[in-house]
């Protein structure tokens, strides 16, 4: 592939990943759906069905559903995206709710019949929302990516149909052109007028929710916990904030973050600590604008082996990310976030995904603090190796082990996890 188009690729992935969501994006997903499948229904409808994977149900079980008064819950998520629902908003559906309509989501929640299934249809990511009024019905199927609209009916009529090929993730870049040689290229290369916009909005918004983290009171308040024991050193802020991000929005905080891998907790933690470790350091705007691209990717890249759910949790690869930003700030050049990543990855690998939820914080504050010592490691000469359990010699052949333990490797374990929650 030419550099140009290597180029224009890496800016399209960012483009695609880097959006912005409010509440935690799985039951957002379902807001959507839901919002989608009243407006094709033409009515608020008097009857709902949700279908939904055990990986769905996983991630929507234990958290607040943001503009809702504190409701938990699937069925809270479709309510929302029913009553105050705006489609055409994408992952900020429910970002515009008044008072009134808060009061009729509970009622409508008391008054209307709402069946939830587990489905297993061979995808991981597979959701549908079922409407009806005694004169008319409507359905709206997600499938592999959270605005992945594949069917739309009306009264058992198709409107719209898009075929499923497995989990292929159909209109977006494939992301399996990235690799790390690419990424640092594109990442010493990109013109800062190209991605200054993107990386600008997730910094702000990410940023913003971070402190309204250590501000409120929110969830276990791990963000506050970790100031309160360990100081005000920069790898202790950069740990604080970014659980304080996910602290604020696992527990109803009514604010945007800019996502990546459909993850708000891995948007916020391949940015804030980078923002932290940037300006700690003073550097400039085109040093932090270049770090959070290679973090940003670098999660892109990390994640794409595993997939958008599974058993792994998702902080991991983002605070390895964030780990090889901090590192490229720190002057490691391209040996240094290299090992930087495998190191990171051969610390925290085994942490689980067992849904969204306060503990998510506490991961995140993990998962940074392998990053930060991943990079100290090499700092002082020290390293993981191949042949050490799953690493492998090369970042990339770690990578790829990385992704067929998180895919392959805790399938299993993702069903034990949901029978339990379910259970």
């Amino acid at each position: 592939m030419e550099k140009h188009e290597m180029d224009e690729a890496c800016l399209a992935i960012l483009k695609e990943e880097l959006v912005p969501a409010m509440g935690c994006t799985e039951p957002i997903a379902l807001a959507y759906a839901a919002a989608k499948a009243r407006e094709v229904l033409g009515a608020l409808p008097q009857q709902v069905k949700i279908e939904a994977s055990g990986s769905i149900i996983k991630n929507v079980k234990s958290v607040i559903v943001p503009n809702t008064d504190g409701l938990k819950g699937i069925p809270a998520a479709c309510a929302a995206g029913l009553i105050a629902g705006d489609a055409g908003r994408n992952l900020e559906v429910i970002a515009s709710v008044s008072p009134e309509q808060r009061r009729q989501m509970r009622e409508y929640l008391e008054q209307t019949p709402m069946e939830v299934v587990h489905v297993d249809r061979g995808l991981t990511f597979d959701l549908a929302v079922s409407v009806s009024t005694q004169s008319s019905s409507a359905r709206v199927r997600i499938v592999n990516y959270h605005t992945n609209v594949v069917e739309i009916e009306k009264d058992g009529k198709v409107i719209e149909q898009l075929p499923i090929e497995g989990e292929e993730e159909r209109g977006l870049t494939d992301h399996a052109l990235l690799s790390m040689e690419r990424i640092l290229d594109f990442t010493k290369r990109v013109e800062i007028k190209d991605i200054e916009e993107l990386l600008k909005r997730q910094m702000d918004f990410n940023m913003a929710i971070a402190e309204e983290g250590l501000r409120g009171d929110y969830g276990a308040n791990i963000g506050t916990v970790l100031l309160k024991s360990g100081g005000e050193s920069v790898a202790n802020r950069a740990k604080a904030l970014a659980a304080a991000g996910s602290d604020a929005r696992m527990n109803g905080c009514e604010m945007p973050v800019i996502i990546n891998c459909g993850s708000g907790n891995q948007g916020i933690t391949c940015c804030v600590p980078v923002v932290v470790y940037a300006r700690a350091r003073k550097a400039s705007e085109e040093e932090l604008y270049r770090a959070l691209a290679l973090s940003n990717l670098t999660a892109i890249h990390l994640k794409s082996g595993i997939g958008r759910l599974s058993a792994y949790c998702g902080a991991v690869t983002a605070g390895a990310a964030a780990g090889a930003a901090i590192a490229y700030l720190c002057g490691g050049k391209d040996e240094g976030v290299v090992h930087t990543i495998v190191n990171a990855l051969a610390v925290v690998s085994g942490m689980i995904c067992d849904g969204a939820k306060a503990s998510c914080a506490a991961k995140i504050a993990s998962s940074v603090d392998a990053g930060i010592l991943g990079y100290e490691m090499f700092k002082n000469g020290q390293q993981f190796y191949g042949g050490d359990g799953i690493i492998k010699k090369g970042v990339e052949a770690s990578i790829r082990n990385i992704g067929r333990l998180g895919r392959e490797g805790m399938r299993e374990t993702n069903e034990e996890i949901i029978r339990m929650m379910i259970c």
